[in-house]
């Protein structure tokens, strides 16, 4: 799905002809970072408990860095599932997909599982300064098997399940999500980085 352009939603039926009348409901800046949440937790998926990472997290980007959560969802702890969710989202193209849950030593943790086999490529220092980071606060951060990584041109980062440390996590690569989306968005960004660096050739 293409990320410039209009696009519609069908509310009733009917025959859609030239000359039509629209109502614009919601314009969203091509700048706006575009982003796709999926909670991983059986007890969730199955109204057992209620999801606070997911929001926590899709609340953060939004306020920090401007993001429009575009898709959200729920699923179980099943690597067919999180895989599938991931590559629904990533082909609507969105710019980020944050998965919150299913990163710990449990067998039933999974995330990172289902999140390789979708990746073309991983970029494993976000995983690193985000255990780095929590490490601070509790040494259990060492146990996350969280991953991070691109598929096409979106970004793909697993957090933890609960939404304290979901939250430490994103904080700790907050500052480096936008650039690592202008690149992926193949806009030109290093240039005015580096303006007025010079340059020192050894002999």
């Amino acid at each position: 799905m293409p990320r410039t352009g209009l696009f519609a939603r069908v509310v009733e039926a009917g025959e859609v002809t030239a000359g039509m009348p629209v109502e614009i409901v919601h314009r969203v800046d091509r700048s706006t970072l575009q982003a796709g949440v999926i909670t991983v937790s059986d007890r969730c998926s199955a109204g057992q408990t209620i999801d606070t990472a997911g929001p926590a997290v899709a609340a953060l980007l939004s306020s920090e860095l401007g993001a429009r959560i575009a898709w959200t969802k729920l699923v179980p702890d099943v690597v067919a599932e999180i895989a599938e969710a991931i590559k629904d989202f990533s082909e609507r193209r969105v710019d980020i997909i944050l998965t919150a849950g299913g990163t710990g030593p449990d067998v039933r943790d999974v995330t990172p599982e289902a999140t390789r086999k979708m990746l073309d490529r991983e970029l494993p220092g976000l995983a690193e300064a985000m255990r780095a980071a929590s490490s601070a606060k509790t040494p259990n951060a060492w146990l996350s098997r969280a991953v991070a990584g691109i598929r096409g041109e979106t970004l793909i980062v697993n957090l933890p399940g609960s939404k304290k440390a979901a939250v430490e996590n994103l904080e700790a690569i907050l500052p480096v999500i936008l650039h690592a989306v202008k690149i992926l968005r193949k806009e030109n960004v290093h240039p005015e980085n580096d303006a007025g660096r010079s340059l020192t050739i050894f002999k």
